[in-house]
């Protein structure tokens, strides 16, 4: 049996997180981002891609390609939310859930951040819950496309009833 597969994209200068403005995104590393990710993907009996760039081609082309092996995107698209046309053309093709995810809560910041042009496409939109928000968002994407494990907990399984 194939494994259910959630693909984790991230955009520019999340790579250098823990050193740039640590007021704002605070001091963990992407690198312990995708290590929680990754462990608790295993927990929720998922595969997870995660991936990084700078480059808006690059997330076009991982979004393109996550249209065929992945069930659910959660992307943080950082400073492409603001205004990637084909970032948001690439995520229109992707039929699965589709969480938008910032670590900074976007509708508090100065007025080039508070308007997602890519929120309009999402399935659901996670925002200054700092890098846990990542843990959120996995356990969300999980649960919208029916893939929790029976092994856990009702309340985490199924939530509010």
């Amino acid at each position: 049996m194939m494994a259910t597969t959630i693909s984790i994209m991230n955009g520019p200068n999340l790579n250098l997180l823990g050193e740039r403005e640590p007021e704002i995104y605070g001091s963990t590393t992407l690198a312990a981002v995708e290590k929680s990710c990754q462990d608790f993907a295993e927990i929720l009996g998922v595969d997870l891609q995660f991936a990084q760039s700078n480059h808006e081609g690059v997330l076009v082309e991982l979004s393109q390609q996550a249209r065929h092996k992945s069930s659910a995107l959660i992307i943080n698209p950082a400073g492409f939310s603001f205004h990637s046309i084909p970032i948001l053309d690439a995520l229109k093709m992707f039929s699965g859930p589709i969480i938008e995810l910032h670590i900074s809560n976007v509708h508090a910041r100065d007025e080039l951040h508070r308007h997602s042009i890519l929120s309009g496409e999402a399935t659901g939109v996670i925002c200054g819950l700092g890098t846990y928000g990542y843990t959120a968002a996995l356990q969300a994407a999980v649960q919208m496309i029916g893939a929790m494990p029976e092994t856990l907990p009702e309340p985490i399984r199924i939530g509010p009833a």
